[in-house]
């Protein structure tokens, strides 16, 4: 190749010409419709947000201009009139053509733009998931000698403009008109239209009416004024039961002036499940956003359902959930500081409220109290546990015991409890949520309190050995009874304790419990895993059948001779000691207890037909 050749191909190609997006509008409604809006409904809060954002716009620059949205439906058409600042053909051009673009980002509103509900510029495309064809007549207020213009368009993506005569519009504003799609005749029924107007446009500040039914329904519940707080407690509980459904326990004033939030918490009356999410009602400057906001409030707050209008929360481009970012985690902290106070007034001025409260909600405020020092504090005298002194706040079984002792799951207590009692020792069942945690944080809260977890060592520390001659004694039936239980893990020991009506404690703790789970893999695995579990085991201690030496059966099982004999009985005191504890039974252990249920069937015949 010569040179000038190589020059050629070097040379720099001219620029190629953009190309333009192609946009195929039904496909784009099918995608809004499916995807990006959660329901058809949201056409008519698209309506209404660019009627009362007109209205916003024409009321900056002329503060005494009327504030009137109207809605009719009748015959599967929708009229929505409003007295807003209006368009000019320019601007039906540039705006309604134009998917994407809000008349938000328009010259002259932009420094406005926190006062107007939508930002995203596809509100008005909405209305094609219901309508096959819409009709906008409109009349600028801010250029007041310019004609009404109509901008008429069809879901396949075509449009026309034109102007109109003076008379078909006289004064500024914007009339949009819906023909209903196949199928979607219902969305614009009277009734319909008339319940979601309701439903979206109740806390509006401005006057909105369909047909001669006014729609807003202002100051909110909470910002009215009530003759007397009862009053207030009375009216607040009825809006709670019309939104939610139910009544609520208490309300809770939810009040952020700096992040320009209104509204109310009411008080679930029944328990709800950590887990489940709650669905909250946020309104946006007047106009309802969505009905199932879950990150409103901390995750511990599941015990309250809230409404509340905000100016300050940023939506998503649906425009029916929060968008999570700095200012929404603020608010959720701000909202979270309002329930915490609520709780600390109760516990210092009503404590017969705050005890129904926690009758039903008590995992709520442990979950809250868990992270929260200064809440522990407040909720030890009210915060009920399961102890083996009853049902008792922390601060109580503390008073009453100088070492605080706990288990860490309900099979342990299960396991310790009868004979912890008797043996004059306070333990706290720490197996239910949030407990072990709490129990544990109580010296933080209260400095000198001793905090233990109760295992097996400390339960068998606590009980009476017996007399080394009499063990001794009873050598070969404890070796009998070893041998019976040593294929399930679990060590035969005597000892003399109260009560004396308990024969038998089966005690383990999740060491003992681990090597166990690690044992039955084992004996389940082929070959190559068998011997790498093998390798694992350890030398975790084994689970134990403490006899109880004072009980007269056990007495008189300990006198038995037969090796067989002694095995079946104390197969049985093992189950029977598994099922005192309510612990869930291995395979193992139901063919154990089915064996020795038999087997003291037929000794006991064998026995009768012996005497016959």
């Amino acid at each position: 190749m010569d040179s000038q050749s190589s020059q050629a191909s070097q040379a720099p190609r001219p620029p190629r010409s953009p190309h333009t997006f192609q946009v195929d509008l039904r496909g784009l409604v099918d995608l809004l419709s499916h995807h990006l809006y959660s329901s058809p409904k949201v056409y008519l809060r698209e309506l209404l947000q660019n009627a009362v954002d007109a209205i916003t716009a024409r009321r900056a620059a002329e503060p005494d201009a009327p504030a009137l949205v109207r809605l009719s439906a009748e015959g599967g058409a929708l009229r929505v009139e409003d007295t807003g600042i209006g368009l000019t053909e320019a601007d039906v051009h540039d705006l309604l053509a134009t998917i994407g673009r809000s008349s938000k980002r328009a010259d002259g509103l932009q420094e406005a733009r926190s006062d107007f509900l939508g930002q995203f510029g596809i509100g008005l495309l909405a209305c094609f998931v219901v309508a096959e064809r819409i009709r906008v007549v409109s009349r600028s207020a801010a250029a007041p000698g310019t004609p009404p213009v109509e901008w008429t368009a069809s879901d396949d993506g075509s449009y026309t403009v034109r102007t109109l005569p003076d008379a078909e519009r006289p004064e500024p504003g914007t009339t949009v008109h819906l023909v209903a799609r196949a199928g979607a005749a219902q969305w614009l029924t009277p009734e319909r239209v008339s319940a979601l107007a309701r439903d979206f446009g109740s806390l509006l500040p401005y006057d909105v009416r369909v047909g001669d039914e006014p729609v807003t329904d202002l100051p909110a519940p909470w910002d009215r004024s009530y003759p007397s707080p009862a009053a207030r407690r009375v009216a607040l509980a009825r809006h709670c039961h019309e939104l939610f459904g139910f009544t609520p326990l208490d309300t809770i004033d939810l009040a952020v002036p700096l992040a320009g939030i209104r509204g109310v918490a009411y008080v679930l009356p029944s328990a709800v499940s950590p887990a489940q999410r709650a669905g909250h009602r946020v309104h946006l400057k007047g106009m309802l956003l969505t009905e199932r906001a879950e990150q409103l409030l901390p995750d511990w707050a599941f015990f309250v359902r809230c409404v509340l209008d905000t100016d300050s929360l940023r939506p998503t481009a649906s425009r029916e959930a929060l968008y999570e970012d700095e200012t929404l985690a603020a608010v959720r902290e701000a909202l979270g500081e309002r329930i915490r106070a609520w709780l600390t007034g109760l516990a210092a001025g009503d404590p017969e409220r705050l005890a129904a409260f926690l009758s039903v909600h008590h995992l709520g405020v442990k979950s809250l109290a868990r992270h929260d020092r200064e809440m522990l504090r407040t909720m030890l005298p009210w915060l009920p546990f399961e102890t083996t002194d009853g049902r008792l706040s922390l601060e109580e079984f503390a008073q009453r015991h100088p070492v605080v002792h706990f288990t860490r799951t309900v099979e342990e207590y299960r396991q310790v409890a009868p004979i912890a009692s008797a043996q004059g020792i306070g333990v706290i069942n720490g197996g239910y949520t949030y407990d072990s945690e709490l129990v544990q944080a109580l010296p933080s809260v209260r400095p000198g309190t001793v905090v233990a977890e109760l295992d097996a060592d400390t339960v068998t520390a606590h009980l009476d050995a017996v007399d080394p001659a009499e063990e001794l004694a009873l050598s070969g039936f404890l070796a009998a009874a070893r041998a019976r239980l040593d294929p399930l893990g679990c060590d035969v020991v005597l000892r003399a304790f109260h009560p004396l009506s308990l024969p038998a404690l089966h005690l383990d703790d999740r060491d003992a419990r681990h090597e166990q789970a690690r044992a039955d893999a084992e004996a389940q695995a082929d070959d190559l895993w068998a011997g790498i579990l093998g390798s694992l085991r350890g030398g975790a201690p084994r689970a134990r059948l403490v006899l109880n030496h004072l009980n007269p059966l056990v007495r008189r099982i300990s006198s038995l001779h037969d090796p067989e004999l002694i095995g079946t009985a104390t197969e049985s005191l093992y189950g029977q000691a598994l099922l005192m504890a309510q612990r869930p039974l291995r395979p193992a252990d139901s063919a154990l207890l089915n064996r020795a249920f038999l087997g003291l069937l037929e000794w006991a015949t064998h026995s009768e037909d012996g005497q016959a």
